[in-house]
């Protein structure tokens, strides 16, 4: 016999979320009035609202994991598309006043979509039109807006000579700002460290709506955006950039190995001597699946053994000859170049199109989970062979990249990344699918391969890359949590530094204004027991 509970439940949860609604939607009413008299002229250009022809293609227009273009998936009450600091100013001041959400979308490749994704009514700061670039060469630096990507700011380098390059990633559509607040490595990191080790000032609009730089900022809050996540404490204008020397010619290879071409021994041969190798030399491993030759599409694994050494081919054979001489590299597998086409090399764009850094669409977009992981001690041949198997089944692939050289010389607490000296490697797990009535599929799939890996990775703990953000690892919801909770991700992606970021946080935002599922939480947001 249903009871009167029952029979007015569902009367009660429809007064509920309509309540909820319009008092969400009056909310962003509220904001947007307050947004458009603060900015007074062009607000047509720049709020894009869910009544606007544009909105969709706006929403997703830098989304790069598919998971995300669903029906499900919640979308931003309006996007903010700021032409001049000011407008990042009032939009801040203005979503704070109003109580509301933001995510702040530099080049959208954040691995779990929190740039444009939120449960509660939010909208979107879209920093893309804030992407100048002033290079200067005489000074080795460079001032970049958050809103350019990291291919932008190497043509633009490159603009002015071939002396000088920058030390930050591969995929040139990558927006600058979020790359850098979370550390950003790339081939030239054994040499000259990460892109934020290279970062000489900032610009920041904090919870009030102030523009500071680090001298106003303080050391403090400076060292918290150096790889602790900058959207935790504000909205990063720009970055200063110490630019770093490059030879006139460095050299690539891509040497490729089956398992019945013996690459289980070889990489286990890398594993001992990569992090050793002369900083000069970056060789890092792609681990995929593919067919055995001779067979009806057997399953094989495959390892590329992909390499940038900054200088000529003749160094470079000796130094591989003399550590590596399992690989058999030799002069035909090796190509000289400058250091802008290694860029365009690695990024798989042809020698001769260098304009095509200049481009903010990627060029192929899939359904992904992916994962990290940091390994200490080299992976016994007999976990390798065990990782074949279900690198097959799972249908993965893995970027093993080294460390050594300049990161084992930074202390762990110079900066909020805190994976330096002891790693051998860092590990990309990646398991991509064609539709989204698979995500359920791939991501138990990624789980199994996680979870395959834990004996041979670090443990307490079992660290992780920001920047390869995974919300497994625990969720931060809103200000509803406790310590223990937020360490859950907060450690391993900061180790011990993530103490120090929680107290920069209580001191710059103790509302916690900045706040996503795994955003840096101030302890006056940790609910009281």
């Amino acid at each position: 016999m249903m009871t009167l509970h029952m029979k007015l439940l569902p009367l009660l949860l429809i007064l509920f979320n309509s309540v909820w609604f319009a008092t969400s939607n009056s909310a962003v009413e509220s904001f947007l009035q307050c947004f458009t008299s603060d900015i007074k002229n062009n607000s047509s250009k720049i709020i894009i609202t869910k009544s606007s022809s544009a909105y969709f293609s706006a929403v997703q227009s830098s989304i790069q994991n598919l998971r995300f273009v669903t029906s499900a998936t919640s979308r931003p009450e309006a996007i903010i598309t700021p032409l001049h600091d000011s407008h990042v100013q009032a939009a801040v001041i203005c979503s704070k006043k109003k109580r509301i959400l933001i995510r702040i979308r530099n080049g959208g490749h954040d691995y779990e979509g929190q740039s444009y994704v939120a449960r509660a009514p939010f909208v979107i700061i879209d920093l893309f039109n804030l992407r100048s670039i002033d290079v200067d060469i005489e000074n080795e630096s460079a001032w970049v807006e958050s809103g350019a990507t990291l291919g932008e700011l190497y043509y633009r380098i490159a603009e002015k000579g071939k002396a000088y390059g920058f030390p930050a990633g591969s995929c040139p559509t990558v927006g600058v700002g979020g790359h850098i607040s979370g550390g950003g490595f790339g081939p030239l990191f054994r040499k000259y460290g990460l892109a934020a080790d290279n970062v000489l000032d900032a610009k920041i609009v904090d919870v009030n709506g102030r523009i500071l730089d680090r001298k106003s900022m303080g050391e403090e809050l400076f060292w918290a955006i150096r790889g602790g996540g900058g959207s935790s404490f504000g909205v990063i204008l720009a970055w200063k950039l110490r630019l770093v020397p490059v030879p006139p010619s460095v050299t690539v290879f891509k040497i490729s190995r089956t398992t019945e071409q013996g690459a289980t021994k070889l990489l286990s041969k890398w594993q001992n001597i990569a992090d050793k190798l002369h900083e000069d030399l970056f060789l890092h491993s792609v681990i995929g699946v593919g067919n055995k030759a001779g067979t009806n599409g057997d399953k094989t694994i495959i390892i590329e053994f992909s390499s940038l050494f900054l200088g000529p081919v003749e160094k470079l054979l000796p130094l591989m000859q003399d550590n590596f001489p399992e690989l058999s590299v030799d002069r035909s597998d090796c190509t000289e170049m400058s250091w802008i086409e290694s860029v365009l090399y690695f990024a798989s764009i042809s020698r001769n199109e260098s304009e095509a850094l200049l481009s903010r669409t990627q060029q192929s977009k899939s359904f992904f989970k992916a994962k990290s992981d940091y390994v200490n001690e080299p992976i016994s041949e007999a976990g390798l062979e065990g990782l074949w198997q279900t690198l097959i089944e799972v249908k993965a692939y893995l970027i093993l990249t080294p460390y050594g050289g300049k990161m084992s010389e930074i202390s762990d607490s110079e900066t909020p990344f805190p994976h330096r000296s002891g790693n051998l490697f860092k590990i990309l797990y990646m398991v991509t699918w064609d539709d989204y009535r698979e995500n359920e599929i791939g991501e138990s799939l990624m789980s199994k391969l996680y979870d395959y890996m834990a004996p041979y990775v670090s443990k307490s703990p079992r660290a992780a890359y920001l920047n390869y953000k995974d919300l497994d690892l625990g969720r931060n919801n809103d200000v509803h949590t406790s310590y223990a909770q937020a360490s859950i991700w907060g450690l391993k992606y900061f180790k011990n530094n993530f103490r120090r970021l929680v107290h920069v946080k209580t001191l710059v935002d103790p509302g916690n204004f900045f706040r996503d599922e795994q955003s840096i939480p101030s302890v006056r947001s940790f609910r009281k027991k």
